[in-house]
């Protein structure tokens, strides 16, 4: 992840894609701006979740077992759903970069944070 950070804060630098740092007004814009762009892309991934249910169901119709067509549409959505992954995750380490926060650290700290919470959601299966 580190690695990452890396590489998105030369590359924002070179690409003129940077959060904005002149003061708070320009700053804030900026940060929603970048906001609105991460959502777009998270319900880019959720247009995606859906072409894959949405093809699954319309192969289930012509006969096609469930598992299998599942499997299939998971196949056709995989490359696409991974790009949108990945402009999640340029947006969300760009904000991660703007306020310098190490989100390999972050991140390892919430996992053990939430390994440890009294109330956890329990699985039947």
């Amino acid at each position: 992840m580190k690695e990452m950070q890396e590489f998105l804060k030369s590359y924002h630098k070179e690409m003129n894609w940077e959060i904005d740092r002149d003061g708070y007004e320009s700053a804030r814009a900026s940060l929603l701006n970048n906001y609105m762009l991460l959502t777009t892309e998270v319900s880019e991934v959720a247009e995606e979740l859906r072409k894959l249910f949405n093809l699954t169901n319309n192969n289930i119709k012509q006969g096609i077992d469930a598992e299998e067509s599942f499997s299939q549409a998971k196949e056709t959505v995989r490359e696409d759903l991974g790009k949108e992954f990945a402009d999640c995750l340029a947006y969300i380490i760009k904000i991660a970069n703007y306020f310098e926060i190490d989100l390999e650290e972050s991140f390892y700290e919430k996992m053990e944070e939430v390994k440890n919470r009294k109330n956890k959601d329990i699985r039947l299966k």
